[in-house]
């Protein structure tokens, strides 16, 4: 279990980048709304100042929505 100043501080800095990215909640409640069904496919890219670009992708399994649902449940 984590303790409330933890949990404070993720609060504040979730908080900050919602403010700084406020399309990403959008993005969010989007896939939420859609859902994550086993065998979606997640990409993920970076793209760095210098134009080097790091990108993975994944597909979801079950014991990863286990874990989205732990995610979702931190309040």
């Amino acid at each position: 279990m984590m303790n409330m100043g933890a949990i404070m501080k993720i609060k504040s800095a979730w908080e900050t980048f919602t403010y700084n990215h406020p399309k990403f909640p959008l993005f969010l409640n989007a896939v939420k709304t859609k859902g994550v069904p086993v065998d979606t496919i997640v990409s993920i890219s970076f793209t760095y100042p210098d134009g080097k670009v790091v990108d993975t992708n994944l597909k979801v399994t079950p014991s990863d929505l286990e874990l989205f649902e732990v995610l979702k449940n931190i309040k």
